[in-house]
């Protein structure tokens, strides 16, 4: 395991530049009338004039209140880098397995709200990937169906409302899109939602044959590629990006055995983090993971886990 007490220091001191970029802000009220408050434990503090309220650089983030050293969070990040399990992240790190559950998302919930959905542009593919909707975790009593044993598939064939589909948009950057959108088939409204705004207006749009894309492209005035069935490209327009990045997905899911509904865009954030940022030296990702972790004030608490519903678009 990497030494991690030097990068500690570099961590607190890019967190504060994140943060207070544009000025300092309260992350209780958003009132800009901050002043030093002397420090605690080697941490700075602050208090806002205006609600009366103490916070530090960490306030609001994926570690806050949390008794365990910044060099144990990042041993964390490495794990999560890694892929490893929950389970032999808490064998690693030497915490509980209910602590490395609530730390893997405490951690995904803010990158996914310091990353945001993404924008792409140019030559653009889009297309869509279904998994089985699942209630992993719930309680038999308060399951909507009975419980898939053993890996069972839908009973339904086809694409039905017993999958969600993920829609996803890649561009020829490796700027990636890649969100929960809907159970069952999805249609141009459900597109839009998700990519009006976040497909430059002079993009190529790539896609299969599925009908909701027409309308959809159509409405936003894209010019639409459409790849037939049966083809795999019609010169330099394909969607072989995409697809080899949905396989990937694929592959990258089976180690987790199954993912809750609830937390898939989460997990979704986590892989197209990877995608972007897994070039990088581990060094470097390992303290970009918790520093991106850090700089949102989106913290959640444990209590959040037992009433969270899927994030559709």
């Amino acid at each position: 395991m990497l030494l991690f007490g030097s990068h500690v220091g570099t961590i607190s001191q890019e967190v504060m530049e994140f943060r207070f970029s544009k000025g300092k802000v309260c992350p209780h009220c958003a009132a800009e009338s901050i002043s030093r408050n002397g420090k605690y434990n080697g941490k700075q503090r602050y208090l806002c004039k205006a609600c009366k309220r103490s916070f530090s650089d960490f306030t609001n983030s994926a570690i806050y209140k949390s008794r365990s050293s910044l060099e144990k969070w990042l041993k964390y990040a490495k794990c999560m880098i890694a892929g490893y399990t929950i389970r032999k992240s808490a064998e690693i790190v030497g915490i509980n397995i209910a602590t490395s559950f609530f730390w893997r998302h405490k951690i995904l919930n803010c990158l996914k709200s310091f990353n945001g959905i993404g924008h792409v542009d140019g030559v653009v593919e889009a297309d869509e990937v279904f998994f089985a909707e699942s209630f992993k975790g719930t309680k038999p009593s308060k399951m909507p169906r009975k419980s898939r044993h053993r890996g069972a598939q839908v009973k339904l064939r086809g694409i039905s409302h017993e999958q969600v589909c993920v829609a996803t948009a890649i561009d020829r950057q490796g700027n990636l899109i890649m969100e929960l959108l809907c159970k069952g088939r999805m249609t141009s409204n459900d597109l839009k939602k998700l990519y009006d705004g976040r497909i430059g207006k002079s993009s190529i749009l790539c896609t299969d044959s599925h009908k909701s894309y027409n309308k959809f492209a159509r409405d936003l005035s894209l010019d639409h590629k459409r790849i037939p069935s049966g083809k795999h490209k019609e010169g330099v327009y394909h969607i072989q990006h995409i697809n080899s990045i949905h396989s990937k997905l694929k592959r990258w899911m089976r180690v987790f055995n199954g993912v809750s509904t609830k937390y898939l865009s989460s997990y979704m954030c986590w892989f197209k983090w990877m995608e972007l940022f897994g070039s990088d030296k581990d060094t470097i990702k390992i303290r970009n993971f918790i520093v991106q972790s850090c700089v949102p004030h989106a913290y959640t608490k444990v209590s959040d886990f037992k009433t969270r519903v899927p994030a559709f678009i």
